[in-house]
């Protein structure tokens, strides 16, 4: 912002005297003046701005991809309202600014495999892999000509060729296949004219420095990289590729890490193997920190800030635990992200890590930039090691004689292992708790008193507001309670089902996550996942709690599980907003005004439905909502025949990749979803948490691009890596 006085500054300071002598008007009038001025020359700078497609608004990219002849993907839509937000993020996809801005350089290099993947990253922010499938196909070589670079055919002895078999790093020789590489069903891909564009969809995101799970049913040797005790992939931190005409490996790309790829110096070989820094290193995938527990080798010492070198990681199948390795030797299993020490040599001071975990997008607590929201005149409290508070708990003292107006943030990954007494708030007071951008903290709640429920318990007073904001919350729930005005949930995640087992399974599957005791205020949960919501309120004497769901994740465990509802009522007393969410169990609300662009995999009981809509939703069989506009399975149900209904039933029926939270495609619809989920929100993206990546547009767009510019007489085909 400017100087307010500038304009002022300008006058003698013989008429600032003057002015001062009277009370200032002079002044009060050029601040005024000024305010005006600095639009007018913000107005002028965003012209100049608007001149380029890295710098200008959204609204002028249409008109600049217009002017070097840039085509629009029809199969992709109509463009968005640019006065709405959903309306601009939609333009973003449809007009995206680098590949407008690259379009004159795609023409001249059209042709050539490796602007396919470039395409998919400037067009769809997909990384790809472009693999020319005729170069895998087997025949017989002339004795005068050959190549041995071309498929071959199968050597059992190489079990990582095996391992990588129909996939985006195939090496071995296939039959024909006449199968179309374009079908959505069991496509074709080993052809003459035919190039695969392999595509992973998950992103990777960091975990650092935060304390590995020691899992002590399995043994107190065993831990696993996810703090939550679930297995987890390990996947590959993307390097950036420095030659435009190199095709990506499988360290460009977001890829899961495979045991045969994570190759170390075996110490019982007797051809020691060159070590593997590829995925292993602080700067790199993955890396394990046991300090006191690492010993020198080899003559060289070992600082005990530094991880564990990788000469003494072995990889190993550690499915059910079988593997013991060596003195001195950590074995590690990057595809079910476990780690096994020595039964005689145990970690005596505790073990942290540092991995990447494939996720969709960016929703609940994880290690991402987010934007924070903050008033005039709060106080922060700074949390973590080397800041002045070293415990939540510490902070939480100095609020309760403190600022009315107080922040919480938490400055790191670690583990908060904590009891937390009742939190009382005054009235009017404000209290956030929140990670600071690119952190995710745990907050791991236990059972430390035998009388008494340990859940996250905060109550209000009159005017109060409490704001969670990039937490992860496992062990327990969080219970509300008192005159809270506003209660604010974004981008956290409260753990399903309390924690989950080694296979992702709930521990708790009925418990609840969030319970509402009286709460008067508005409750909003943003871009977080949740377990089910409990709301135990006076249906007589007071009105229903408005609660609002915005693209989050509300998973009761089971869709025959209640997501939303009350101990002991027929329906929660709630009045329920629903916005590109996907629901998982059944819900139970006293009204719903409007629920949009939402699925919902578990029957839907509204008691009010004399107001409200429904719209772009799938809604199952059997509830009982508000009038329902463009909904599934309505549509297909009111088009089909008698004797079919069941049939279009069922197949518009939701797909997803996983259902269980833990999982790397917790809650992505799979490939083979009917259009009419994938496609079915209001403006032709994908109903569920997801909508706003517009996979479906990106599809679309891509597949435009590949076609124009793949040479004649071959075929180019999207195919889903992730």
């Amino acid at each position: 912002m400017s100087n307010p006085d500038r304009l002022y500054q300008l006058l003698p300071s013989i008429y600032r005297q003057r002015d001062l002598a009277q009370g200032s008007p002079l002044r009060e009038l050029l601040q005024v003046i000024a305010e005006q001025v600095d639009v007018v020359e913000a107005d002028i700078d965003q012209l100049y701005e608007n001149w380029f497609i890295e710098t200008c608004q959204d609204w002028v990219a249409p008109y600049i991809a217009d002017l070097i002849g840039y085509r629009v993907a029809a199969e992709a839509g109509p463009p968005g309202d640019s006065a709405t937000v959903q309306g601009l993020a939609l333009n973003r996809v449809l007009f995206p600014r680098r590949e407008v801005a690259n379009t004159v350089r795609y023409r001249r290099r059209k042709g050539t495999l490796a602007l396919l993947e470039l395409l998919a990253n400037d067009v769809a922010q997909w990384p790809a892999r472009a693999v020319e499938f005729y170069t895998l196909l087997g025949w017989t070589q002339p004795l005068n000509h050959l190549n041995p670079s071309r498929g071959r055919t199968v050597d059992l002895r190489q079990p990582n060729a095996l391992a990588q078999l129909n996939g985006p790093f195939d090496m071995l020789a296939h039959s024909v296949e006449v199968a179309n590489l374009q079908a959505r069903r069991d496509p074709g891909r080993y052809n003459l004219p035919n190039v695969g564009v392999f595509i992973w969809r998950l992103k990777p995101y960091s975990v650092t420095q935060t304390p590995a799970y020691c899992l002590e049913e399995a043994g107190p040797h065993c831990y696993t990289f996810s703090v939550l005790g679930n297995d987890t992939p390990l996947f590959t931190r993307p390097e950036p590729e420095t030659d435009p005409t190199h095709t990506a490996e499988p360290l460009n790309l977001p890829v899961p890490i495979s045991r045969f790829a994570f190759t170390v110096p075996r110490p019982d070989s007797r051809t020691r193997e060159q070590a593997s820094t590829l995925y292993y290193g602080r700067d790199r995938s993955l890396a394990i920190w046991a300090d006191g527990w690492v010993k020198p080798v080899a003559g060289k010492p070992v600082v005990a800030r530094d991880p564990i070198p990788s000469t003494q990681i072995i990889p190993a199948d550690l499915s059910h635990w079988q593997y013991r390795p060596p003195p001195n030797y950590v074995a590690v299993d990057p595809e079910r992200g476990r780690i096994v020490f020595p039964p005689n040599q145990l970690p005596k001071q505790g073990v942290r890590v540092y991995y990447h975990y494939g996720f969709s997008d960016d929703v609940g607590g994880g290690e991402y930039a987010r934007t924070l929201e903050q008033s005039a005149g709060a106080t922060v409290y700074p949390v973590g090691q080397g800041y002045p508070y070293s415990t939540i708990n510490q902070a939480l003292a100095q609020i309760q004689e403190g600022s009315a107006n107080a922040i919480i943030e938490i400055m790191d990954s670690r583990v908060y292992t904590e009891p937390f007494n009742r939190i009382q708030l005054r009235p009017n007071q404000s209290l956030q708790i929140r990670a600071a951008s690119g952190a995710r903290p745990v907050i791991r709640l236990l059972d430390y008193q035998a009388d008494f429920p340990d859940s996250f318990n905060v109550a209000g007073e009159v005017g109060s507001t409490l704001t969670l904001d990039g937490l992860l919350l496992m062990g327990r729930g969080v219970r509300l309670s008192g005159d809270l005005a506003h209660i604010v949930v974004r981008h956290c995640t409260l753990v399903p089902g309390w924690a989950p087992d080694s296979h992702c399974e709930p521990r708790r599957p009925t418990e609840p996550s969030l319970e509402l005791f009286n709460v008067t205020g508005d409750v909003l949960i943003d871009h977080s996942i949740v377990g089910s919501i409990q709301v135990n309120r006076d249906e007589v004497q007071t009105d229903p709690i408005n609660l609002t769901l915005a693209d989050s994740i509300l998973d009761a465990t089971s869709p025959k599980l209640e997501a939303i509802g009350a101990p002991g009522c027929p329906v929660a007393h709630v009045s329920l907003r629903v916005y590109r969410s996907t629901v998982i169990g059944y819900s139970q609300v006293h009204a719903m005004p409007l629920a949009e662009n939402s699925i919902f995999m578990g029957k839907v009981t509204v008691a009010r439905r004399q107001t409200g809509c429904v719209r772009f939703c799938y809604v199952p069989p059997g509830s009982k909502t508000p009038r329902r506009y463009r909904c599934q399975p309505d549509l297909v149900e009111a088009a089909a025949p008698a004797e079919a209904k069941d049939r279009e039933r069922q197949w518009v029926r939701p797909r997803f990749n996983s259902q269980r939270y833990g999982q790397h495609a917790y809650c992505q619809l799979a490939h083979l979803c009917a259009d009419e989920i994938k496609q079915g929100a209001d403006d032709g993206s994908e109903m569920g948490v997801f909508h706003n990546l517009f996979e479906p547009q990106r599809q679309a767009i891509l597949q435009a691009r590949l076609d124009e510019f793949t040479p004649a007489d071959m075929t180019a085909g999207l195919i889903y890596a992730t």
